[in-house]
């Protein structure tokens, strides 16, 4: 099975410990397409989620993207740096060569800079971001390896007529899995546990 188990950042300053807190209490299940509601509340001191306009969002990117380059400026890599929104959320896309140092294994030093920027947007805004951040295609990628573990995992479920429990995943992985699971009949997807060791759990469909 593919070890897809990602760590998380940690933050040394307990000012960045509650603000990555506060980036992630409104926005780690958001990825997820199983949402804990009660998580979330939790998570938030019961605050409740506001709609982010367009013109927002893209400010976010443009933030976010300012950070990042910073950020390779000062670990001097070369990289050609987009911001948008898509899918209702700001992205920033940094495209080059010999970028493989800001992915990390499984994509863990990504995750890292991801929450980095998230934390960034927070700052300046005041307001938690579900930015995306992509390096070299990384994610892109990962969403054909992660489609092919889901279609395998519903393969076995219709076969067998058993659960299967797959390895755990970040948010964004199992956003992947769940988007693929859900387009297929006779099956569902649940997430399982907590972080870092959530994982998704495919099943035959009630």
């Amino acid at each position: 099975m593919t070890e897809t188990s990602i760590p998380r950042a940690e933050q040394s300053l307990d000012e960045e410990e509650t603000a990555t807190l506060a980036v992630n209490g409104d926005d780690t299940e958001d990825d997820d397409t199983e949402a804990d509601d009660d998580t979330d509340t939790a998570a938030t001191g019961g605050r409740t989620k506001k709609a982010v306009g367009e013109g927002d969002l893209f400010r976010q990117s443009e933030i976010a993207a300012d950070y990042v380059e910073g950020l390779l400026d000062i670990l001097d890599y070369d990289g050609d740096i987009d911001e948008l929104v898509a899918a209702g959320r700001p992205m920033v896309e940094v495209v080059g060569e010999r970028l493989q140092n800001l992915v990390g294994q499984r994509g863990a030093t990504l995750e890292a800079l991801q929450e980095l920027t998230r934390l960034a947007v927070f700052r300046q805004t005041g307001t938690p971001s579900r930015l995306l951040l992509d390096v070299g295609g990384y994610r892109a990628n990962r969403r054909k390896e992660l489609a092919a573990v889901a279609k395998n995992a519903v393969e076995k479920v219709k076969e067998h007529g058993e659960p299967v429990r797959l390895d755990a995943m970040s948010a964004f992985e199992r956003k992947c899995v769940h988007d693929v699971v859900n387009a297929m009949s006779g099956v569902a997807s649940e997430s399982e546990g907590v972080e870092p060791n959530r994982r998704i759990v495919v099943r035959p469909a009630d």
